[in-house]
């Protein structure tokens, strides 16, 4: 017991500012990570891989397992090769969310100022006569290799162009059309269906909808060619039945915009 008395004693009169502070950042790094992990397929994955090293380093241990034990000892190399392959899509995610951080600091990023009136309007008359529709707006994260998947248009996003792109049976009805700012970049895109939807929840312009803002910061307007439903996808939620009152006071609120003009 005074062995262990005086070690305790001895590292916390070496614990000064400094370590307080490399203590505090560690923890801050360790609690960011696992907020973005919550509620994701990879928290399941850390948490089984937990308990498989516990287990066996217990194992290992217990029963005095050789092998076992040396691999344990060595698979810190391992780990390290192995976390960024199994985790690259919630590293990626960290990652564009700290570039979202500077891009807004810098104040870079799409300008959607003039533009939801346009869109509303496109969306209510496209609902009106049953278009199935999907347009893709940018944000912070940039869309580039999804706009090339697309037939190219850098063209003004008015409404009448919007209703063109998705008129029934066009060459580019089906896919989705990614919008910048005021300008449409490109039609017929190709996004990734969501992973969180089953096929029978919602259809596959829903979920490819929905799927392109689990993995981006984008927001998607969707037009059912079913019931000309229109719902609008942010973070990861789908937004279902809006009203031309309620689809612009919803753009407003993602794209920053402001009734008066002014940027938000």
């Amino acid at each position: 017991m005074g062995d262990l008395l005086n070690f305790l004693r001895d590292n916390f009169e070496q614990f000064d500012l400094t370590s307080a502070l490399d203590v505090a950042i560690i923890s801050l790094i360790f609690f960011w990570v696992l907020m973005l992990l919550r509620g994701t397929t990879a928290m399941a994955v850390m948490r089984g891989v937990f308990i498989l090293l516990i287990a066996a380093f217990a194992l290992g241990r217990l029963f005095d397992l050789r092998v076992l034990n040396f691999l344990l000892s060595n698979s810190f190399t391992g780990l390290l090769i192995a976390i960024p392959i199994i985790f690259q899509p919630e590293i990626r995610r960290a990652l564009e969310r700290v570039g979202r951080t500077g891009a807004l600091a810098f104040g870079t990023g799409a300008n959607y100022r003039g533009m939801v009136d346009s869109l509303s309007e496109a969306a209510m008359e496209m609902s009106r006569k049953k278009f199935g529709a999907l347009i893709v707006l940018e944000r912070e994260t940039g869309l580039q290799d999804y706009v090339e998947t697309g037939v190219p248009v850098d063209g003004i996003a008015s409404a009448e162009l919007l209703e063109g792109i998705f008129y029934p049976n066009s060459p580019l009805h089906d896919g989705a059309a990614v919008l910048r700012g005021n300008r449409v970049l490109a039609a017929g895109c190709t996004l990734p269906l969501s992973e969180n939807a089953t096929p029978g929840e919602l259809g596959t312009r829903h979920r490819a909808g929905l799927g392109i803002t689990e993995r981006t910061d984008a927001v998607s307007l969707v037009v059912s060619e079913e019931t000309g439903r229109v719902s609008v996808a942010a973070d990861g939620r789908m937004y279902m039945r809006l009203d031309d009152a309620r689809l612009r006071g919803l753009l407003e609120r993602l794209l920053g915009v402001q009734r008066n003009g002014a940027r938000g």
